[in-house]
């Protein structure tokens, strides 16, 4: 026979106060991977807003397209709904730029850095 009841009333909702705070721990790193992975998604548009720019500034540069070098790769930078930090051309045919795209909900800015210019020459050309 046994001698008492044990009871357990003071426990009595706690299975239900565990799975929420486990529920808003799992939300919370949900949340914090979504915001890594769209701050890279922005890295990668801003980087490709550049990439993209410096190349047709350094065509525009070389005579390949119309137009002056800067005010070209402004205008491919817009279409990736970018804005064009800065633009410098040099040695004539080298053209470097630096975008910046805004993620949303005003938490700052991606910015992309590219380069381009001439093919190298061959070796011994």
């Amino acid at each position: 026979m046994i001698q008492g009841t044990v009871s357990f009333d003071h426990e009595r909702g706690a299975g239900s106060v565990l799975a929420l705070s486990l529920g808003a721990v799992v939300t919370a790193l949900v949340l914090g991977v979504l915001l890594l992975a769209q701050a890279g998604v922005m890295a990668a548009r801003a980087a490709s807003a550049a990439d993209l720019a410096a190349l047709a500034g350094a065509d525009a540069a070389r005579g390949l397209t119309p137009g002056e070098p800067c005010a070209v790769a402004s205008e491919v930078v817009g279409r990736h709904n970018a804005t064009l930090s800065s633009c410098v051309v040099t040695g004539g045919e080298v053209v470097e730029v630096v975008t910046e795209l805004a993620y949303p909900f005003s938490w700052g800015v991606a910015s992309g850095h590219a380069k381009a210019g001439p093919p190298p020459s061959p070796p011994g050309a």
